[in-house]
Parts: structure tokens; C-alpha cells; sequence
């Protein structure tokens, strides 16, 4: 180190940068998606579209097709058009646009086709259950609220107890930072958050804990398996969109998979036209 350069810092003090960037994102950006949930309609199903094309643009900037337009562009124009189907209330419009997107991006991939071909499947599919199980004008945005929250609280109460307890790695091949104690902190967390709802008078406490218990360790799942795919092609972060959280695929993998099994739960129990009525197990 020459004179006048300043040290580098030490890996205490960047991880309390990196906790400060976290929380201070946190803080911003979760009122903000609950404020927009509570509101549905147009303005969910717009935030959902623009989440979802950043997770598709992400993905493929993870398996190396970010410079090849004519997986972009195709991909991209089919989930905003949904999108705009789904604004309209046309989930049917929505899924057809979907199917034929799919198959475009499948077809005019110069290389790694299955990889682009699941990259706008993961992202359709994540548009389709967001906007399905908050449709419902009744139930919609309290079953929403409870997913988003169990997801964070997964990753909140699995962040802390890994950091803090250490131990045994969950899955080192795929994840080496993740512990066991991190799993169980955030399977906890999404636990209390159940708990939380049955005090409070929004349902009974077993089903809760139940639903709260299967979202979070699907939640877990898709995270490590967004973690998987990072360490398949060598990289660390999709993007650094969000200060101290990297990307939005590193930021929505546990929701994702998490709302995906849980419109598929309620669409099981309660039927298209009833997902948020379906999950309603309190």
C-alpha cells in the first residue's frame, strides 16, 4: 500500500456496511410493496410485470444470453403483454401470450435453450401466481401479506442466526455461506410470523403454523436453488439493483418460489377464479 491510499476494510467493518445497506433497503422498499399489494388491481399487476421482466433480463444475464436480443426482446414483449392482460383482468389472454413467448424464446435461442426456456418460465410463472392470489377482492391481500411476510421473515431469522450462530453449512456445494442454524432461524422466523397472525385474530393457530412451515422451507428451497444456478455459471450476484441485496433474483428467489406453491395450493382447493379464497386455511 502506497502513501496516502487508504487501507482496504476489514471484512467486520464491510459486513456492517453490508447489514446497514440491507436494512436501510429493507425500510424503503418493503412499506412501498405492501402499500401497492394492499392496493391490487392495475397497480400490483403493473409492479409484478416489471419485477418479473427484471428476473427474466437477470436470469439471462446469469447464463450469458444477456447481449442476444432475439431471446431478450421476445421474452420481454410476452410478459409485459400479459402483463397488460392481466391489468384487464384476461388471465386466459395472458396465459396463451405466455405460451407463446415461451416457445419463441425456446426457438430463437442460439445456445443454452433450456436455460433461457426455464429463465422465462420462472418468471412467467412468478407473474402468474403474484396476481392470482392477490385477485381476490376479499382474501387476496391478506394471504399475499402472509407469504411476503413468511419469506421475510425466513430470510431475516435465517440471515441472523447464520451469521450469529455459524456452525455446520447447510449445502456448501451450492450455497457456502448458508448454515443449518440459518435454516432453522428462518424456518422460526417464518414460524412467529404465523404465530403472530393466529394472536391477532386473523386465523387458527395450527393451520398457520402448517402454511407457514410448508411456504418457508419452499421459500428456503428457492433460494438455494437460485444459488445453484449462480454457481453453475460462476457468478455471485444477478445484479446489484438493490444496495446490499445484489439483484432481484437474489432478492424474490424465496418469494418466488413461494407464491408459486402457494397459488398452486389454493388454485387445488379453491380454483382459478378462487386462490386467495383456496389458501385461506384460517
Amino acid at each position: 500500500m502506497t502513501e496516502g491510499e487508504a487501507a482496504p476494510a476489514a471484512p467486520a467493518e464491510q459486513g456492517s456496511r453490508n447489514l446497514l445497506m440491507r436494512v436501510l433497503a429493507a425500510v424503503v422498499l418493503a412499506p412501498i410493496a405492501i402499500a401497492i399489494a394492499w392496493v391490487g388491481g392495475w397497480l400490483w399487476a403493473l409492479l409484478v410485470m416489471l419485477a418479473t421482466i427484471g428476473l427474466y433480463v437477470e436470469w439471462l444475464v446469469i447464463v450469458g444470453l444477456a447481449r442476444e436480443r432475439r431471446v431478450i426482446v421476445p421474452g420481454v414483449a410476452a410478459l409485459a403483454v400479459a402483463g397488460i392482460c392481466m391489468i384487464a383482468a384476461r388471465l386466459d389472454a395472458a396465459l396463451i401470450v405466455l405460451a407463446i413467448g415461451l416457445i419463441a424464446v425456446a426457438l430463437l435461442s442460439p445456445e443454452r435453450r433450456n436455460w433461457s426456456a426455464a429463465g422465462f418460465l420462472y418468471a412467467a410463472a412468478a407473474q402468474v401466481a403474484s396476481v392470482l392470489v392477490r385477485h381476490d377482492p376479499v382474501n387476496g391481500f391478506m394471504v399475499l401479506l402472509f407469504v411476503l411476510l413468511v419469506v421475510w421473515a425466513a430470510d431475516i431469522g435465517g440471515y441472523f442466526a447464520g451469521r450469529g450462530i455459524g456452525g455446520p453449512k447447510l449445502w456448501p456445494k451450492v450455497s457456502p455461506k448458508k448454515t443449518w442454524a440459518g435454516a432453522i432461524g428462518g424456518f422460526a422466523g417464518s414460524l412467529a410470523v404465523a404465530g403472530a397472525f393466529a394472536v391477532a385474530g386473523a386465523g387458527k393457530m395450527v393451520p398457520l403454523l402448517a402454511l407457514a412451515a410448508f411456504l418457508s422451507v419452499i421459500s428456503q428451497l428457492g433460494d438455494l436453488f437460485e444459488s445453484a444456478v449462480k454457481r453453475r455459471f460462476g457468478v455471485k450476484d444477478s445484479s446489484h439493483i438493490i444496495p446490499g441485496h445484489g439483484g432481484l433474483l437474489d432478492r424474490l428467489d424465496g418469494f418466488v418460489a413461494a407464491i408459486v406453491a402457494a397459488a398452486i395450493l389454493g388454485f387445488l382447493r379453491g380454483g382459478a377464479d378462487g386462490v386467495g379464497r383456496g389458501l385461506m386455511v384460517w
